[in-house]
């Protein structure tokens, strides 16, 4: 079974941050290394998107209609709509993640 795999305007506004942070602190070529190996990442959701996990933030919840992968340091958080993935957040593992999920995701 293929799966879509979109990106919100959120996610996509987090992948353009991210290239321009690695670019700026540390090369246009590492930027766009990083940026590479994400994309391919999140291709790999139109395959067997069930495998991520559930996000130990939002299980604490009780809500499990989310999931994630990794590129690490790197968390992707999706949720699969019939044959789609909603990519919502991509994000460095090490921030505040309870903090980012609830504005992200609740519009806290």
């Amino acid at each position: 079974m293929h799966f879509e795999v979109l990106l919100t305007e959120d996610a996509e506004r987090d992948l353009e941050e991210l290239y321009d942070y690695i670019a700026t602190h540390d090369s246009p070529g590492n930027a766009a290394h990083v940026l590479d190996r994400i994309e391919k990442a999140l291709h790999s959701l139109s395959t067997l998107p069930e495998r991520g996990s559930y996000p130990k933030e939002l299980l604490a919840l009780g809500i499990r209609e989310y999931r994630q992968t990794f590129f690490k340091p790197y968390r992707f958080i999706y949720r699969i709509v019939e044959q789609r993935v909603y990519v919502y957040l991509i994000a460095d593992g090490r921030r505040d993640m309870q903090s980012l999920l609830e504005r992200r995701l609740f519009k806290a």
